[in-house]
This record gives C-alpha cells, structure tokens and sequence, in this order.
C-alpha cells in the first residue's frame, strides 16, 4: 500500500504500524516514490542517541527545489504557485505561477552567484512578508547556500547576534515592510546591526515602500537592477542529503538564541508528507498559512511542504486586523481557501472583536488549523462553529522548531478532533510521556514529551555548538528527545500539550527566551535583578510578568520602570518581548544554590499565594 496520502482511518492504522514495525521500510517507501533524486542512498537512516547524531538517506543527492519546482513545470507550469497578498487590500494580489517562480528563484540564485555566494555560505535574509523573500529562501537552497531567516520583527541587536553566530557575509533586506498601519523602517535596523557584524560585506536591498533610506557605497546594492540583468536559468546544486539547508534561530532558557540547523533531504520528505496528511491537500486546493517565514512554520508550511507538493500557497504580508478585523475573511472569501492555518493568538483577538465574519462566504474551507501554542476551549469553539460552520475539522498541531515538521495532531477528515488536544501522533512519530522513574505507562497519564526514534525532518543539531544540542535535548533521558514540554494522555491515548517546561515563553505564538529579555533588562542603571516568567493571556496565550528589583537607591515607580525597561527590551530583542506587567520587589526566591525559583514566581503572577511546595 501507499501510504503517502492517507485516506482513510483505516489507512492511518496500517501506516502507523508498519512505520513502527520497519521505520526504515516505511520511509523508504515514501521517499523513493514521491520524490525525486538525483542519487539513490545507501542506508535510509542511522542513529545514535547517546551523541545525538542522526542521518537519514544518507548517500543520496538531490536538490529540494527541483522538488519544489522543477518537476511540477512538467503539468502545473500554468498553476499558481504562491499567491502573495499585500498588507493593503487596495494594491491587488498577485499570482504567480510555477513556470515564473522558476524564473524568478533562478534569477534571484543567479545574483547571489554574481556576489559571490556559494554551496556552504550562509546568506541572512532580513525581509518582510514580500516575494522576494520566498525567491531568496528558494535560491539559496538552489546553489546550495544554507539561508538563515530572521524575522523582521527583531531588533539591531537580536539581528546582529544571528548574522554572527552563522557567520554570514550577504545579507538580503528591503528598505522598509508594510505592517498593518505602521512602516517598518528595516534599512535603519540594519544599518545599526551591521555596525557590528564586521563580516558582512554585501546588503542586496529589495524595494517595497520607497522609503528614505541611506545606501553604503560598495556595500548596499538595490536588488532589482541586479535582478533585471540575471539570467532566468540556473542549474540546481547537487546536495548530499546531510548538507545543511538552513539554520533557524530559537530562543533558548540560558545563553545565546540557538541556531537550529535543518538537512536537505529528511526536511523535505518529512515536511511533504505531513503538509498532505494533516490538510488533506489534494489538487485545485487554495492552501493559506498566515505566518511569517521568519518562523519554522512559514520554512515548512508556507514555502517547502506546500511547494513540494505541487500546491497553491498564500502568502499574506499584512496582520488580521488591518484595515479591519474582517481582514482573514475577506481574503478566504476572495480566493477561495481551501485549507486555513493561524494561530491561537489570531483566533482569540478575532474572535473578542467579532470582525463582521456575518457578510463573509466561508463557505470554501475544508480544514482549519492552529499552530504556535495550545488553544484554549474557548476559542476552540468559536473557531470550529463560527468559522468553519460546524463543519470542518480542525487540527490543532504540535511541532517545534526543533522537529522541523508537525509531531502531533489530528488528520482532517480521518482521525477524531478533540477540544486542546493535539491528539495523536503522524505515523512514524513514536512519543512517549517521561518522569524521573522513566516512561509514564497507561492512560491517562501526563509528564514530560519525549520522543523515543528519529524521524526524518529533526534538527541536527545547533549551529557551532553539538555539545549544547546534546545537552538541551538529549540529556534528561536516556535514548529519547526531550521537547521541553509537558503533556498528558487521555483514556483514549490522545496528547494534549499543557506547556513549556523550561524558561521559554510562547506570546503570540512567538517563542521567547526569558534570558534573552532578562539581559536586556539588566543593562538599566538602576535595576539589580529580574526574573520573567509567562502568564496567562485572553488573546496572546501567554504574556510576560517581570519581577523588578531596583538598586538600593533607586528613585523610579513602576510606570517609569515598566516604559524604560520596554524601550530596553524592543531595542534589544524587539517589540515583540515587552513586558504586560511588572511587580517591583525587595528580592527575588532563590534555591540554596541562588538559582530564580520561578515556579513560586508563576504562581505569585497568577494570584496563587497559598501553595508554593518546598
């Protein structure tokens, strides 16, 4: 049987047991018949735990953007490929097709070839939600150059950190991006960052709202003059299938963010297949994720996974509230959508301020998705009766940056849907819920995520530094992947996700390293120590509670703390990680050995005074 696209329950069953009775028969299986290769492997995967080190179809040589494109030119030249949807509705979207965006991707792998880039660079890209930026990921994995995006919602600051750690010499931006009703002045952010990023040589500019900026002779070069004298051809780059295709920054509980890195061949297979099984794509469909490609789920489910599957892919450059909170329907209605992915955050703001969803014709979507954090029941419930009808199912999906693809979640159409829970694993995806004493047997139960076999799309491990990809995930239980989080199993086996374990935060759907925020704080003349710590949020999820201990001598209440210490934190890690609310204390709770007790500082945050434990 052919278990790529999974049709049935049935169908589900069968792929989850051969896939955990012969994973190697299993993912060969898939890869060899729906892919294309431009040498076969010698061995599908090859493991080990103990150093965290995995390699699947090693041997083989490809490229993922002749999977992605080329072999699509043969039946879908003509289909649309991206859809790209502008932050003001008054300016028209644009389709483009496979057949251009060949063009285009080769153009664009063309110019990086003119500035020198090739297999093994790494090429940041620092751009809004336009075109271009979806034509640099692509190019770059064309020539073999490993892309490393940084959303444009970080700072010069948080900028500089990632070109540094990936050690990059080009960097691709535009002279500003479109946000809702705010001009983004990128070109500035960049100019700062660069003032310490001594490496980089070349700043290719794309033009998006004309704004007044300052070009660095010898440095900075406009990016469409480069285009228009490229050529439309570019031969795709022979990959082996452990070459990195990128390297995608996570915030991390301690030090610096951490530069996850993705492999070319198991990326593409995982993320293909599980973008066709968890939607149900099928053709004709209009697919639409509204996230940014800054984050893991634009990489997966805007750009590769899609792609790779001859889809139709809306891009959205703009936020669901602009001009109006109608924004999200009118899109769906005027295209048709299919197959509609966002986030908890998105659906709880839309569902506060109502949005006029009435006049809209929802009627075309078939699945409904949510990503980025756990959905409350609440907003569940609006989403599944006010958006889909009562129709469609939605599949709520647990994944990380880390697995490069969806871990848990519901099949639409084939597998149950249940109210916050993921649910239950793709096939392949062997979880397990761990304490102190090992696994956690039975049902229900509840403990820490864990994953106890690779799988294809899993990170290989942290940009410069394997010792910490070890000692993050690998180290807490022996022969298992520890996510992070926490979790429990219902009677019926199915997994609802209940949190981060560790010091991240997810606002919004953005993962946030409280260490990151908290060194930002600390650099204010006048503040001693800081702790942060997550809490509950009606739209975000989750927010950030800071606990502020002033210097002996200190003369600021907690409003001028609060403003100054969110201007520290916007021009250091980025808007994005401000402060909800702020408590000024006398000292913080420290274990013996003076590590921030911050699970009494989580209760104290959420009015719990009465049980601190130990």
């Amino acid at each position: 049987m052919d278990f790529y696209h999974l049709r049935g329950l049935d169908a589900y069953q069968q792929a989850c047991d051969q896939a955990k009775a012969n994973p190697s028969a299993f993912w060969e299986a898939i890869a060899s018949q729906h892919f294309q290769w431009q040498k076969p492997w010698r061995q599908v995967v090859d493991f080990d735990f103990s150093t965290a080190s995995f390699r699947w179809f090693d041997g083989a040589q490809l490229n993922i953007t002749e999977n992605c494109i080329d072999r699509h030119l043969v039946d879908k030249a003509q289909q649309t490929a991206l859809l790209f949807e502008p932050n003001d509705p008054n300016e028209g979207s644009q389709a483009i097709s496979y057949k251009q965006l060949h063009a285009e991707v080769c153009k664009m792998a063309n110019v990086l070839k003119s500035q020198g880039v090739k297999k093994g660079d790494r090429v940041c890209l620092y751009m809004p939600m336009i075109l271009e930026l979806a034509y640099a990921v692509l190019a770059c994995a064309r020539i073999g150059a490993i892309h490393s995006v940084v959303f444009a919602g970080f700072s010069a600051s948080a900028l500089a950190s990632r070109i540094n750690d990936c050690g990059s010499e080009l960097l691709i931006t535009a002279d500003g991006g479109f946000r809702g009703s705010k001009v983004l002045d990128l070109k500035s952010i960049v100019d700062e960052a660069l003032t310490d990023c001594p490496k980089v040589s070349t700043v290719l500019v794309a033009k998006r709202t004309n704004n007044p900026i300052t070009m660095q002779p010898e440095r900075d070069l406009w990016l469409a003059e480069l285009i228009e004298q490229a050529d439309s051809n570019c031969p795709a780059e022979p990959m082996e299938a452990e070459d990195p295709l990128f390297i995608l920054y996570t915030s991390g509980s301690t030090g610096q963010p951490k530069g996850m890195v993705h492999s070319c061949a198991g990326y593409m297979v995982y993320t293909a297949y599980s973008f066709k099984n968890v939607f149900q794509y099928t053709s004709g469909d209009v697919y639409w994720c509204t996230a940014d490609i800054g984050w893991i789920t634009g990489h997966s489910y805007i750009v590769y996974g899609p792609l790779a599957n001859g889809a139709t892919t809306v891009m959205f450059e703009g936020v669901p509230s602009y001009p109006d909170y109608d924004r999200f329907w009118q899109i769906i209605e005027k295209h048709g959508v299919n197959q509609f992915y966002t986030a908890p955050t998105a659906i709880r703001a839309l569902a506060k301020h109502g949005g006029g969803i009435d006049q809209y014709d929802l009627s075309s979507l078939k699945v409904l998705g949510t990503v980025g954090e756990p959905i409350n029941e609440e907003a569940w419930q609006w989403y599944f009766n006010k958006v889909g009808g009562g129709r469609c199912p939605i599949v709520d999906t647990w994944w990380q940056t880390e697995t490069g693809g969806i871990m848990i979640s519901t099949l639409a159409g084939i597998t149950d849907y249940k109210p916050t829970f993921a649910t239950q694993p793709l096939p392949g995806i062997q979880p397990a819920l761990m304490d102190d004493q090992g696994p956690v047997k039975g049902n229900p139960a509840k403990g820490k995520l864990c994953f106890t076999y690779p799988w294809p799309s899993m990170a290989r491990t942290i940009w410069g530094n394997h010792q910490r990809y070890i000692d993050t995930y690998f180290s807490d239980f022996d022969q298992a992947y520890f996510s992070g989080d926490g979790a429990l199993r219902d009677e019926q086996g199915h997994y609802r996700i209940t949190g981060r374990v560790d010091d991240v935060v997810i606002v919004s759907g953005h993962n946030l390293g409280t260490a990151e925020i908290e060194d930002a704080i600390n650099t204010h003349d006048e503040i001693a120590e800081c702790a942060i710590v997550g809490v509950a949020h009606e739209i975000k999820g989750q927010a950030l509670y800071g606990f502020i201990t002033v210097a002996k001598d200190a003369q600021l209440d907690a409003g001028e703390v609060q403003q100054e210490i969110n201007q520290l934190i916007t021009e250091r890690v980025g808007a994005i990680a401000k402060l909800e609310w702020i408590q000024l204390v006398t000292d913080l709770p420290k274990t013996r050995s003076g590590k921030i007790m911050r699970r009494i500082l989580r209760k104290i945050a959420e009015g719990q005074r009465d049980d601190f434990g130990d």
